[in-house]
């Protein structure tokens, strides 16, 4: 592989002059320039892009530290971030914290060695979060995705996770249903909390609450959800309504319910918020608001890339999007639910 020496000797200049043709960086003759082009296509000489990268004093990369790639959630959102990345010309990292605190730290770390220009962090130690230096101490540019961290002073991109739980809830109490019953993302999450605020202030308007026993946390996983779900509906006085706190979650209670029998919506409604890819296929049709995953990520490179390009002590951006009821086949009217567990 020829390298800038050989295209200097063959043409019979400096490696200085050739610098100069490559990058347009300085005043080359029309001869000199001639001479040095003809070299570059007599020896197929392809410059390391690594090497112009680095003495501009950027890598090219950026970073995306999901929270569990497991989640079909989290893999529709590194590929809306590997079509967004290649078309503002960064290449993607992915990293995965699998909603490990050591995970995401030992990530970052690494992060900073291979220099990246920047971060999107979906982040699972909200409690300790600090801005992300590289190895010379200068600051990465940073957009947190999807969770918000208290107090911390990073742009964010997010969904009003209120919202979407109030509209879920609404709606399951206006097919009737009182003995609402949830299974909750982790409370120290923001996205966990909010759906479960969201909730409770549905049913606060109408002087209601969910009783003790019918809330329970399911973590975000599949496996811890269906476990719950096994709780709640072999209750002796289970809900007769169900508000999961994710699609992934959904699947777990779902799975449950086929495994006892029980019929939805026919013994039990069930409603979630965001969706996963799949899910349509699912009978019956699952009830649930959605995410605009695509647009978010867009925003979350566009607000990235701005401070990449143009580095500043701006007040953060914290874009909030709203998100939409999609209506299935999964719930009922009250009056619709078998009397076992209507009583």
């Amino acid at each position: 592989m020829a390298t800038i020496r050989d295209v200097a000797q063959t043409a019979g200049v400096s490696t200085a002059t050739v610098s100069a043709v490559m990058n347009e960086s300085a005043y080359v003759s029309p001869e000199l320039r001639a001479r040095v082009q003809t070299a570059i296509r007599e020896l197929h000489y392809e410059p390391s892009q690594v090497a112009r990268n680095l003495k501009r004093g950027r890598s090219q990369l950026i970073a995306l530290v999901v929270a569990d790639l497991a989640n079909p959630f989290f893999a529709k959102l590194v590929h809306a971030a590997e079509a967004a990345t290649a078309a503002w010309g960064y290449s993607l990292v992915i990293c995965n914290s699998d909603e490990k605190p050591d995970n995401e730290r030992r990530h970052l770390a690494r992060i900073r060695t291979l220099s990246c220009d920047g971060v999107i962090l979906v982040p699972v130690d909200v409690a300790s979060h600090q801005p992300q230096r590289n190895l010379e101490g200068l600051q990465i540019p940073t957009v947190h995705f999807g969770r918000v961290v208290d107090g911390d002073k990073t742009d964010t991109v997010t969904i009003d996770n209120v919202s979407a739980a109030r509209q879920v809830t609404n709606y399951l109490l206006d097919l009737g249903h009182r003995r609402i019953g949830s299974i909750t993302g982790p409370l120290h999450l923001t996205t966990g909390r909010g759906r479960l605020d969201g909730m409770l202030q549905a049913m606060q308007a109408r002087g209601l609450e969910p009783a003790p026993e019918h809330v329970r946390s399911g973590e975000f996983r599949e496996d811890v959800a269906y476990s719950v779900a096994r709780e709640l509906l072999t209750l002796p006085n289970p809900p007769t309504a169900l508000y999961v706190a994710s699609g992934v979650m959904a699947l777990g209670a779902m799975r449950a319910m086929a495994e006892l029998g029980v019929e939805c919506p026919g013994d039990i409604s069930i409603a979630s918020t965001d969706t996963i890819p799949g899910i349509g296929g699912l009978r019956p049709r699952l009830t649930r608001t959605e995410h605009p995953i695509v647009d978010m990520t867009n925003e979350a490179l566009r607000l990235l890339i701005d401070r990449i390009n143009q580095p500043s002590d701006q007040p953060p951006r914290n874009v909030v999007f709203q998100p939409s009821l999609v209506v299935g086949e999964s719930c009922g009217p009250l009056a619709h639910v078998k009397t076992k567990l209507n009583t």
